[in-house]
């Protein structure tokens, strides 16, 4: 077997064993083919990334917190950047240094990073913050890592939205959990992941910015106005604009 199916082969295992059977989720073939050629919506993040900076990321030290099988880390590279990977899974971890020898792979926590301070110009972090133990202790730590005028990146689902987007299904994250476990087990749903499950508001996200130090916090729009619930969407749309909730936070600081 050559090394890039032998890869594929990995990657697919990877998250057929995410996506089926941890989730449950119907589709799951679809989105595994998804993450099998992830460079274009990687790539849509990482321009996403370079727009909000307001330029390139070629030249800097960029630390991905939560990085995964490492999409994101090989395209970051190949634009130039200097990469280094954080994880809790080593083998999500080893097929990252397969796809990309040369970015740095570290397994730990976010809420206890093994780096030195101000070491990194950009702290990429998207959907991870919704997964760590304290994300108190994973802020203060990005912003910690981070050099004086570095940009720090947060992407993560907004606790109050109407879609939960690992489960990829319709309702509110920030349920209690004795509800939500008895929501997804109504709808033929395990409920084991949502002990890894914690996810925020913009107000708790932007206070645990103000608690760690960071600068500078801007708050970024996005897509609001994407259709969920199907024949509910009118109403879930009266809801986002009445209480001004946006789907995911988004948002990047400076220290």
């Amino acid at each position: 077997m050559s090394d890039v199916a032998e890869l594929r082969r990995r990657v697919e295992a990877y998250y057929v064993r995410y996506y089926r059977d941890t989730l449950a989720i119907p589709s799951w073939r679809e989105i595994v083919a998804v993450r099998l050629a992830d460079e274009a919506y990687e790539g849509r993040r990482l321009e996403r990334l370079e727009l909000v900076l307001g330029r390139k990321i070629r030249g800097s030290r960029l630390l991905n917190v939560g990085c995964g099988t490492g999409g994101f880390n090989a395209l970051a590279h190949r634009a130039g950047a200097g990469v280094w990977g954080v994880d809790t899974s080593a083998e999500a971890l080893a097929i990252g240094a397969t796809r990309t020898p040369d970015a740095r792979a570290i397994l730990a926590q976010a809420e206890a990073l093994p780096l030195p301070d101000s070491g990194f110009d950009v702290v990429y972090c998207y959907s991870t913050l919704e997964h760590v133990t304290s994300a108190r202790g994973a802020v203060r730590e990005m912003v910690r890592v981070l050099r004086p005028g570095g940009a720090l990146y947060i992407h993560t689902p907004n606790r109050w939205a109407c879609f939960e987007g690992h489960y990829k299904v319709f309702w509110v994250p920030g349920l209690p959990r004795p509800l939500a476990a008895a929501y997804l087990r109504a709808r033929g749903r395990p409920t084991v992941f949502l002990r890894n499950l914690r996810p925020l508001s913009l107000r708790q996200c932007l206070a645990l910015l103000e608690d760690a130090g960071a600068r500078g916090v801007r708050v970024l729009g996005n897509a609001g106005d994407r259709p969920v619930g199907g024949p509910l969407w009118p109403l879930v749309r009266g809801y986002y604009r009445l209480f001004g909730i946006v789907p995911y936070v988004e948002v990047v600081a400076s220290r």
